[in-house]
């Protein structure tokens, strides 16, 4: 299997991966990136980007992360497409390898490699995504100012969702599969005493429909088998994220969930000179505009952590 030898690998194109091309590019240390499986990560696909600062009229996901790639390109990152299916963090230089089919041995890793919001798995799910459908209030709640929304989910996420769209929106329709949530009393409690929030208990969506855009949801009560059919304008999926962490078992520490353990306020995981930055790490905030920040901060790191090494 060949191999080849680089100063800084970079795993995953999303913001954090693109913006720690762009400093780790200014800084000389010459990176090579590999765009992952979905090269410009979550946000190719959503359609409009309002909150993203610089893009005063809004812009498209998938234009943004070509802006992005442009700007790390013209710094002279080295961009590539390939999947990292496999690490040895063993000892220096690391190695990762691509494709299954060659390795590539770094002096220092910063990994972006995002992740992945978890779908219930209907085929209108994903033929609407973008156009209605969403896993990602903060994101796109604004476009459903004073319409109904459905969200579903049952944990404090769910909950915090609901409650964030119950302020824009004149009604948010909840369902739960279950007779009862996952999320915390206090959020249960929040959500339960919201006006405008209408909870379903026992519930299972069925089908989203429409055809360009989401016209209304079919749901089905698993208890009584009972189908009803609500009009709404907007479809939330909130059942949780899943970090592309996998390659990463057994060498570096993270969560019960996956997601990758870093030593807060830095980028740095417990193997010196692998940094981790953006939604593999980050389960809280997940925005393009922290995501692109923690990727700053992996390749100021890296930096430094090369310089104290000689290696730089």
């Amino acid at each position: 299997m060949s191999s080849e030898k680089v100063n800084v690998l970079i795993i995953g194109s999303g913001p954090a991966g693109y913006t720690a091309a762009i400093y780790a590019s200014r800084a000389n240390l010459k990176p090579v990136l590999y765009q992952g499986i979905q090269p410009g990560g979550q946000l190719t696909i959503t359609t409009e980007v309002e909150n993203y600062p610089g893009y005063a009229n809004g812009v498209q996901g998938p234009e943004m992360m070509v802006d992005f790639e442009k700007q790390a390109a013209r710094m002279g990152a080295d961009i590539r497409f390939g999947l990292a299916t496999k690490v040895d963090f063993s000892q220096q230089p690391y190695k990762v390898q691509i494709d299954e089919e060659k390795w590539i041995e770094a002096d220092a890793v910063i990994i972006a490699t995002g992740a992945s919001a978890k779908w219930l798995g209907l085929e209108s799910e994903q033929r609407l995504n973008g156009y209605g459908v969403s896993a990602c209030a903060v994101c796109d709640g604004f476009f459903f100012r004073g319409k109904e929304v459905a969200i579903v989910g049952a944990g404090d996420t769910a909950a915090e969702e609901a409650l964030y769209l119950s302020k824009l929106c004149t009604t948010v329709h909840m369902f739960i599969r279950k007779e009862e949530m996952r999320a915390s009393k206090i959020m249960q409690d929040r959500v339960l005493n919201a006006p405008n929030i209408k909870v379903y208990w026992n519930t299972e969506t069925d089908e989203i429909l429409g055809d360009r855009t989401v016209t209304g949801v079919r749901i089905k009560n698993n208890k009584t088998g009972e189908s009803s059919v609500i009009p709404i304008n907007g479809f939330f999926v909130a059942i949780g994220h899943q970090p592309n962490s996998d390659i990463f078992k057994g060498w570096l520490d993270m969560d019960e969930a996956g997601y990758l353990k870093t030593v807060p306020g830095t980028s740095k995981t417990n193997i010196e000179g692998v940094f981790a930055s953006g939604d593999v790490q980050d389960k809280i905030y997940r925005q393009a505009v922290t995501a692109a920040g923690s990727g700053c901060m992996a390749a100021l790191d890296a930096e430094r952590y090369l310089s104290s090494k000689g290696l730089h």
